[in-house]
């Protein structure tokens, strides 16, 4: 199983777990975090808009422009933003750290 730490606007941290090959969304949906996924990955909305801890930024693949377009309209955004439905895990995610914003 592959880790992934979730923060809290509050500072609240709690770890969950998930397969190769799952996405982020999936993964924090299920751990109960508030992250909507409105248009279920389809590259549509922003509504899985979290942020990457920066030492863990380098670990993920590049964007895509699609993600980065959907960024841009992120008032809260920042560099290490990423949409968790464009996240697959893998191994070398394991230990991944995000922070959630507020809903």
């Amino acid at each position: 199983m592959i880790r992934v730490r979730f923060v809290a606007a509050d500072g609240g941290v709690r770890e969950a777990a998930g397969g190769e090959g799952m996405r982020l969304l999936d993964i924090a949906q299920a751990d109960g975090q508030p992250l909507e996924g409105t248009c279920d990955g389809d590259l549509a909305c922003a509504t899985c808009h979290v942020m990457v801890a920066a030492e863990d930024i380098a670990r993920l693949p590049a964007a895509a422009e699609e993600e980065e377009d959907l960024l841009d309209l992120v008032p809260a955004a920042t560099r290490t933003s990423r949409l968790a439905c464009q996240i697959r895990l893998t191994a070398a995610l394991d230990g991944l750290t995000v922070w959630v914003p507020s809903p």
